[in-house]
Formats: C-alpha cells, sequence, structure tokens
C-alpha cells in the first residue's frame, strides 16, 4: 500500500501537541468551558480516568491519520496532502460536527473551537504525511 506507518504514529501524536494547547488556560480553555457550560466545574465521581480518555483519544487519532494516509495514497506531494487535509478537517469533519451541535443546541463559539483544532489537526496530519515518505 505504501503507507508509512511512522508517518501515521507521528500525525497522531502531534494532535496531542497542537490538543495541549488549544485546550489549555492560554488558549481557548476558558472560552470552551464557557461554551460547554461547565465553567467552574470541578470532576465528578464516575468520570473516565484521564490516562483512558487520552489512550481512546490516540487510538482515534491513529485511525483518522491511517485513513487520510490510505487516502492520499503513497509519496503524496506536499500540497496535495494539506489540501487534503483541510478539506478532510473543514469538509468532513467540521461540517458533520456542526450538524450535531445545532440539533443539540450547543454553541457555535463551542462549534468553533472543537471544528477549528480538527481542521488544524487534518491540516496537521497532511503536512506530515506529505513531508514524510
Amino acid at each position: 500500500m505504501g503507507i508509512n506507518y511512522l508517518a501515521v504514529i507521528a500525525a497522531a501524536l502531534v494532535s496531542f501537541l497542537l490538543g495541549g494547547p488549544w485546550y489549555s488556560d492560554a488558549v481557548f480553555k476558558k472560552a470552551w468551558m464557557r461554551a460547554a457550560g461547565r465553567a467552574g466545574e470541578t470532576p465528578q465521581p464516575g468520570q473516565k480516568h484521564p490516562a483512558q480518555v487520552f489512550g481512546i483519544s490516540f487510538v482515534f487519532a491513529l485511525i483518522a491519520a491511517l485513513v487520510l494516509a490510505l487516502w492520499l495514497g503513497p509519496n503524496p506531494p506536499l500540497g496535495f496532502a494539506v489540501g487534503r487535509g483541510l478539506m478532510a478537517g473543514a469538509g468532513l469533519v467540521a461540517t458533520s460536527f456542526g450538524i450535531n451541535y445545532l440539533f443539540s443546541a450547543r454553541s457555535m463559539v463551542l462549534w468553533l473551537i472543537d471544528a477549528g483544532y480538527h481542521v488544524v489537526q487534518f491540516a496537521l496530519f497532511g503536512l506530515i504525511l506529505g513531508l514524510w515518505h
């Protein structure tokens, strides 16, 4: 298939390098908490352990990066790979979130933060997969 599995793993790991700052106090955490109606909230008993959340999130990121790599094919040109990453993030993920957020009456600010993360995430996936053949 010509898939660079190390690049796929690296792309999935980059999700965490992006997500840490994106959802931190320095960037969007406070706005996200307000928009999600969780401002001032403390962890509740019965919530999943952070290791479980991060582990499952990594598996999802790995699947997403692998699917993008399969869509791109072997040795994609950089511009093509980044463009397809942007298309996947903005045209598939963000719009799908938008539909769900509209029907669940969630804040559009929340959608902008979450969808924006995934647009950048998939663009980074494309960047890594386009550079690392």
